[in-house]
């Protein structure tokens, strides 16, 4: 049968119309049941526009490449949203100079939530935040359940970097870049069952806080040039710091103080601070199989206010690298052993004390009392004990 060039284009046209009709129903057919889209902040005026978009049930919240400049803080109101960028190319830049954060995650009733109505499972990922000098916190959580941040950089805030405040139940940080703030680089304040995990932390005034908290477990970290401390843990128990490099922080290693029990210090690389670990007020604790290498002062004290620790498998050290030779030049070359500072009930067994000035252990202040120090090794080095 011979067609007309019309009517060819006609039975076209109605069978490419078919094709799309058919194709239309079989995607509507494979829409996920309750699936709700994303939000692309492309798509709106300002960040806080698609973060305003989120429902109450929660979304995710997409941030495009760019650097976006806000002057006062976004608000995150609803649990169950994620808020995601494309890595460090998505940088949001805080211009204010009020002391104001960057972002505020928090339910619309602030810290007057109640617990029934708190906000669950709050995912940030994969953007920066950078401050100002005058600038307040980068990130503030207040009372956020299951708060998990990965993979974000908090710069250059006249504040803390990240603050979590009574964010009680499991919070997790990790792969963060925690870098140039002016107070504590993480802030955690009432918080149990805590993950802070292979982030890096450099040259904020302290690395990390942990107060009035349970269980924070704290592995694989690397802490670097902070101006004051490393990491300060208060009225906190049953805790795990262990595998983390900490380094040039001209005050105190790691700190535990008011009330802190259960806790141990384990496999961590203490190099070069001010001093290493203190133990102000803390008992039931261990410290072990951590190397302290040219501390300026005290590697390790236990003071008046602390007793039943355990200290074993520990290198207390300075830079000798064998064959007579130190590594560091002679103004360099302080460090510090252990400071037993009227203390009571402390096992010391089987540590290694080498190099060490102006002595390897140290006793000082009031008589400390039930100490076994025994299979030790002290070369090179003073002591006040001897192996039993």
């Amino acid at each position: 049968m011979h067609w007309s060039r019309a009517t060819k284009v006609i039975i076209f046209t109605l069978s490419v119309q078919a094709l799309v009709m058919v194709n239309s129903a079989i995607c509507q057919q494979q829409t996920l049941p309750g699936a709700r889209p994303a939000i692309d902040a492309s798509n709106f005026p300002t960040i806080q526009a698609a973060l305003d978009a989120v429902p109450e049930t929660g979304g995710v919240v997409r941030l495009p490449a760019g650097n976006f400049e806000i002057s006062a803080p976004l608000m995150l109101r609803h649990g169950d949203t994620r808020l995601e960028g494309v890595g460090g190319a998505t940088n949001i830049i805080n211009t204010n100079q009020e002391g104001q954060p960057a972002l505020i995650v928090a339910h619309a009733d602030g810290d007057k939530v109640k617990r029934e109505d708190r906000l669950w499972r709050v995912n940030l990922a994969d953007f920066r935040i950078t401050g100002n000098e005058k600038s307040g916190h980068g990130i503030v959580a207040t009372m956020i359940e299951e708060i998990f941040v990965q993979g974000v950089s908090v710069s250059y805030h006249g504040g803390d970097g990240i603050r979590l405040q009574s964010c009680y139940e499991d919070p997790r940080v990790s792969d963060c870049l925690i870098t140039y703030n002016k107070q504590v680089g993480l802030n955690i304040l009432g918080g149990h069952d805590i993950v802070v995990s292979a982030n890096q932390f450099e040259e904020n005034k302290d690395a990390l806080h942990c107060i009035d908290s349970f269980n924070l477990c704290m592995t694989g970290n690397n802490l670097d040039d902070h101006l004051n401390r490393g990491v300060l843990i208060e009225n906190t128990y049953g805790s795990v710091l262990s595998g983390n490099m900490i380094e040039e922080c001209a005050g105190t290693a790691v700190t535990l103080d008011r009330d802190c029990y259960g806790t141990t210090i384990s496999a961590n690389v203490i190099a070069h601070n001010g001093a290493g670990i203190d133990l102000k007020d803390a008992h039931g604790c261990a410290v072990s199989a951590n190397t302290f290498t040219i501390m300026k002062k005290d590697a390790l004290r236990i003071g008046p206010h602390s007793g039943r620790i355990t200290v074993t498998g520990n290198n207390f050290s300075n830079s000798y690298l064998g064959d007579g030779k130190v590594k560091r030049r002679e103004e360099d070359r302080d460090a510090g052993g252990l400071v037993l500072e009227g203390t009571k009930h402390v096992t010391v067994v089987g540590n290694l004390f080498s190099g060490l000035r102006p002595k390897a252990i140290e006793l000082r202040g009031a008589k400390s009392e039930g100490i076994v120090f025994d299979n030790n090794v002290v070369v090179d080095a003073k002591s006040d004990l001897k192996n039993e």
